[in-house]
């Protein structure tokens, strides 16, 4: 897994580095299909915004949170990405993968 992160007008530190790699180890267990993890981390005002983009095989999914202070955004957005990667394995488990050169055709 490949991880990404940007800051704009905030400086991303080695403490926000790891913390964030230690929640994304959740997302790890949950889908091993992980390729990129791309992490927008931003300042508006008063206003701290975490953007997750996770390119897995098949698609992409895209998250963000607005907080008051930084590490809650990114506790809210790593909790919403970890629904939404349990959403997209349980849709990949649900359909069934029949190639059909396997279905027999009764005549």
């Amino acid at each position: 897994m490949n991880l990404h992160v940007s800051g704009h007008h905030v400086t991303v530190t080695t403490s926000i580095r790891n913390f964030l790699d230690g929640k994304l180890t959740r997302i790890k267990k949950h889908f091993e299909k992980v390729i990129d993890v791309n992490v927008i981390l931003s300042v508006e005002k008063h206003q701290q915004k975490a953007e997750i983009t996770v390119h897995v095989s098949g698609k992409d999914i895209h998250v963000e949170s607005v907080d008051m202070d930084l590490y809650a955004a990114i506790d809210s957005v790593v909790d919403k990405l970890d629904r939404r990667i349990l959403k997209h394995k349980e849709s990949l488990q649900a359909r069934p993968h029949d190639a059909l050169k396997h279905q027999v055709q009764e005549e």
